[in-house]
């Protein structure tokens, strides 16, 4: 959650971060979206990485770099600099949760391992909530750099329990060179169902982002402006996250596509309806516990289905994943920018329409299912 989590960080820190530059808050995203780009391209190298050295060493060596680079961030003193190293600090921070998926998919038993995948996926949305709860009391009370070199602090705390822990993978265990690694992900890409989960897997996230940016520069007008509401509604969604992971025994008779469908439906379905609710605020928490739930039941299920189609190569699957899930989480914030003009309401509307679209990108494996 600490590492995924330093991508929402700048979400809660918006408007001092714009204050203390010099600039709007909407140019401060791009401090989001230059980590969301660079993580994703993390993700590409840490997987194939995964493959060859195992999870382990790679989440050791990428916790160690993150560490440096999170503490950076905090001595920013301007926006391109300040972009520069987001930049950094998101392709080491990358290391992290493809190494995690791997390992689960390595270490966990098959009859556990829904349930794991279904809590790394969860800490991972969760980030999104309690990183930018965290980051804005923080940033209230001794300001937005120290934000920054607490999650440093605490990423460097980590390293102790990871080399306890967590199993080393067999050097014998790695199949090939690592050139052959990475040879693995073109061949991935070009199977078009796995083409098609990559890109819901954008749609899912860009449209996850672009909904809680817009909550930060656009707000509701019923709590625009006052931080406690901002935060309330930000925190709304944390039982949902708390919830899914107890209902993975339930949610497991489906099968993994049919699963994801659903929950993307209900996500979109769930925007569309908080559209006509931006004036009651429970209501409106109500529709957005919803949809973060929706979420978080759709990103294992994608995952799960990738995995299903790369039996040899889940390394390099899981990068794919979780690349498309950055590009996505990239996307999100320019998009709420882009679609300020049309009021919080209208924002929710588009978004629901994002959803729809994932939805109808993981019909191809719904039809033809992977034995």
């Amino acid at each position: 959650m600490l590492m995924v989590g330093q991508m929402y960080t700048v979400l809660a820190l918006l408007h001092p971060m714009a204050t203390e530059f010099g600039t709007t808050p909407g140019q401060v995203t791009w401090t989001a979206t230059a980590f969301g780009f660079a993580y994703a391209a993390g993700f590409l190298f840490a997987g194939p990485l995964c493959d060859r050295y195992g999870p382990r060493a790679v989440i050791t060596v990428g916790l160690t770099a993150a560490t440096a680079s999170t503490a950076a961030v905090s001595a920013v003193s301007d926006l391109p600099t300040a972009v520069v190293l987001r930049s950094l600090q998101g392709l080491t921070a990358a290391t992290f949760a493809p190494a995690a998926l791997s390992y689960v998919v390595r270490h966990i038993a098959p009859r556990y391992r829904g349930t794991s995948l279904t809590c790394i996926t969860s800490g991972m949305l969760a980030a999104a909530v309690v990183v930018q709860v965290g980051a804005q009391a923080v940033a209230a009370g001794i300001g937005w750099r120290a934000v920054f070199w607490i999650s440093a602090v605490l990423m460097a705390l980590n390293l102790f329990p990871v080399r306890r822990v967590l199993r080393p993978t067999p050097r014998g265990g790695t199949d090939g060179g690592l050139l052959q690694a990475f040879a693995a992900m073109p061949r991935l890409l070009r199977q078009p169902r796995l083409g098609a989960l990559c890109l819901s897997t954008v749609a899912l996230m860009t449209a996850f982002v672009s909904l809680y940016t817009a909550v930060a520069i656009a707000g509701p007008p019923a709590v625009t402006g006052d931080a406690t509401a901002i935060l309330a509604l930000r925190a709304s969604a944390l039982p949902a996250l708390i919830a899914v992971p107890l209902l993975v025994p339930v949610l497991g008779r489906l099968p993994a596509p049919l699963r994801a469908a659903l929950a993307f439906t209900l996500a979109s379905f769930t925007v569309a309806t908080g559209s006509f609710l931006v004036g009651h605020t429970a209501m409106l928490a109500l529709a957005l516990l919803l949809f973060v739930a929706a979420v978080a039941v759709a990103a294992p299920a994608v995952v799960e289905t990738i995995n299903a189609n790369a039996p040899q190569a889940r390394g390099a699957a899981v990068a794919l994943y979780g690349c498309s899930m950055f590009i996505g989480a990239s996307l999100g914030p320019q998009l709420a920018g882009a679609l300020t003009g049309l009021g919080f309401d209208g924002i929710l509307l588009v978004v629901a329409g994002v959803l729809l679209l994932g939805a109808s990108l993981i019909l191809p494996a719904m039809r033809h299912p992977t034995p």
